[in-house]
């Protein structure tokens, strides 16, 4: 995981956890709120860390306010 930022490692590192709990659905304020980030650094690393990462697919779900994440492990 050395390609990735620390911020982009702990967003990993959360969705991979919280995934393994059942969880499969996150909006970035949810994600931002657990690890100590913004929602905006959070939001701006979820569609590039969705091409990037090889052990969790990130699709972008739904928008009502703001963007539903669904995640599941590759």
């Amino acid at each position: 995981m050395s390609d990735y930022s620390d911020e982009e490692q702990r967003i990993l590192a959360y969705l991979r956890d919280s995934v393994s709990k059942g969880q499969q659905y996150f909006r970035a304020k949810n994600i931002a709120d657990a690890i100590d980030l913004s929602s905006k650094q959070v939001g701006s690393r979820l569609p590039h860390l969705s091409e990037k990462s090889e052990d969790v697919d990130i699709e972008k779900w739904g928008r009502s306010r703001s963007t539903t994440w669904k995640v599941t492990v590759s």
